[in-house]
C-alpha cells in the first residue's frame, strides 16, 4: 500500500490517505496513529471504508472502549449511531446540541480520552466537523491572564448545552436534563505532564463564586479566544473517511444539517485516561 501523510494545519491535525480497512488494524499502523493522534490532536483517514469490525478493532488497539449504554449496535455495542434520524438513534433528539462547540464526557471526572468517527453517509447540505485546539489557545494567552484564571473553577451541565437548542423547555425536559449530575472543573486543565489547556464550551453553566453576568460573559470570551480561525480545522466529509481526535483537549461541533438529512456517522469512544485537575 501507498500511504501519504500531510499536515492540516500548523499546529492542529494530520491526513493520511491510502490506508483502507483492514490496513488499520495492523498493530504498526495503530501505534502510529496513537502517536499522531497524541502529537496533532486530529487524524483524518480519507475515504478508509472500514467496517464496524475493523472499527471496533483499531479503537481496541488505542484505548479502552466505551460500551454505549443507549444507542449501542446490538452486533458491536461498542458503536453509537450518529443521526438525526429517530428511527436510527434513541439519542437523535439529543444531537442538535452537537452544532454547539463542546467536549464530550465533561459531566465525567474522567472525560473521554478520544473518538473515533466514521462517514457512513454524508449530508448534501451541511454536517462538516470542526475542531479547536484548547491546548494551542492556552499557550497562546498572555502570562498575566494565565495567572488571573488559573485558580478559576466552572460548573459543567447537561442542562447548559440543552439550553442552548431548546431556551424555553418544559417542566418535563428540565427535569430530564437535570438529573444528569452537574460536574465542577477548573477553566485551565493541567495534565500530569504539566500541558495545559482551556475546558470551556456547550456544558459550561457558570464560573463558580462569580456573578451570573460576569460569569457568562468570561466564559463566553474564552470559547472564543478557543476558536478562533488560528486554533481551529475543518473537516468536510466524504462517504468513508475515518476522524480521531483527542476529546481533551479540541473542542469539536457538527455545522448545522437538516432533519431530513441522510447523513449517518459510526462512532466509538475510548475511556479517559487522566482525571481533571
Amino acid at each position: 500500500m501507498t500511504v501519504t501523510t500531510a499536515p492540516i494545519t500548523p499546529e492542529t491535525g494530520i491526513q493520511y490517505t491510502g490506508l483502507h480497512g483492514a490496513d488499520l488494524v495492523d498493530p504498526a499502523v495503530a501505534r502510529e496513529l496513537r502517536t499522531a493522534l497524541e502529537t496533532h490532536g486530529v487524524v483524518v483517514c480519507r475515504e478508509a471504508d472500514v467496517d464496524d469490525a475493523e472499527l471496533v478493532a483499531l479503537s481496541r488497539m488505542l484505548g479502552e472502549v466505551v460500551v454505549a449504554p443507549i444507542g449501542g449496535d446490538t452486533t458491536h455495542p461498542e458503536i453509537s449511531a450518529v443521526t438525526l434520524d429517530p428511527t436510527k438513534s434513541d439519542l437523535a433528539s439529543y444531537r442538535r446540541s452537537t452544532f454547539y462547540w463542546h467536549i464530550d464526557g465533561t459531566n465525567d471526572a474522567v472525560p473521554q480520552k478520544a473518538t473515533l468517527l466514521t462517514a457512513r453517509e454524508v449530508a448534501e447540505d451541511g454536517g462538516d466537523t470542526e475542531f479547536a485546539n484548547t491546548y494551542a489557545a492556552y499557550d497562546a494567552l498572555p502570562d498575566d491572564e494565565k495567572q488571573r484564571i488559573a485558580s478559576l473553577r466552572v460548573v459543567h451541565s447537561f442542562k447548559a448545552s440543552q439550553l442552548l437548542v431548546t431556551p424555553d423547555p418544559t417542566a418535563k425536559e428540565l427535569a430530564a436534563w437535570e438529573r444528569v449530575p452537574a460536574r465542577e472543573h477548573p477553566l485551565v486543565w493541567t495534565r500530569s505532564t504539566g500541558r495545559k489547556s482551556l475546558l470551556v464550551g456547550a456544558t459550561t453553566d457558570h464560573i463558580v463564586g462569580m456573578p451570573a453576568d460576569e460569569s457568562r460573559a468570561l466564559l463566553d470570551h474564552y470559547l472564543d479566544w478557543a476558536t478562533q480561525p488560528r486554533f481551529t480545522v475543518r473537516h468536510s466529509w466524504r462517504r468513508g473517511d475515518l476522524v480521531i481526535w483527542d476529546n481533551t483537549g479540541m473542542l469539536h461541533r457538527a455545522l448545522p444539517y437538516q432533519p431530513t438529512s441522510r447523513r449517518l456517522m459510526h462512532r466509538t469512544t475510548l475511556i479517559g485516561e487522566e482525571a481533571v485537575a
